[in-house]
């Protein structure tokens, strides 16, 4: 990724590469832009990515082990398990079902 690039605007990029029935991790998307560890600053971006003036489809970002942890910042706290479902992907107890077959990897995806 860009250096030059603010880490919000590195995390939305990656973010919106994200396809459509596929989600990523906090720490995949830290991982992948060298900030290997700041997982939480990525969970920080994506719930400042509702004010960004781009759509970001931050319902695609999950914790490590597929929880909706950030399922509170979208105003309903449901909406983030209906935009995945919507999506194809299965959840049950705010986790998401098939972890390996959904997982979106950058450092794997975008070589």
């Amino acid at each position: 990724m860009n250096d030059d690039m603010p880490f919000f605007e590195q995390v939305y990029q990656v973010a919106q590469l994200i396809p459509t029935g596929r989600f990523t991790t906090y720490g995949a998307i830290a991982a992948y832009i060298g900030s290997k560890g700041s997982a939480r600053m990525v969970g920080w971006a994506m719930n400042g990515s509702h004010h960004a003036l781009k759509s970001i489809p931050a319902h695609r970002v999950v914790n490590r082990n597929g929880m909706l942890t950030g399922k509170h910042h979208f105003g309903d706290p449901t909406l983030m398990q209906k935009l995945l479902e919507n999506e194809g992907i299965q959840i049950a107890n705010d986790k998401i079902i098939d972890f390996e077959k959904y997982f979106w990897d950058p450092a794997k995806e975008l070589l």
